[in-house]
């Protein structure tokens, strides 16, 4: 089994929220138009995290 992490797209945010979940085994998005559009295109739901710190 692999220890190598993958980060996800929020590795190039600026909030310290957003960083530390940078190499989450999730595929996160940042809000974005490319999220939606996304959601959008595979009838996926939008998953919203508002943060809990």
């Amino acid at each position: 089994m692999s220890t190598n992490k993958q980060a996800n797209r929020l590795l190039h945010e600026k909030s310290p929220y957003l960083l530390q979940h940078a190499y989450n085994p999730v595929q996160w998005f940042p809000w974005s138009d490319e999220a939606f559009a996304k959601a959008k295109s595979e009838d996926k739901p939008v998953f919203l995290s508002v943060g809990y710190s």
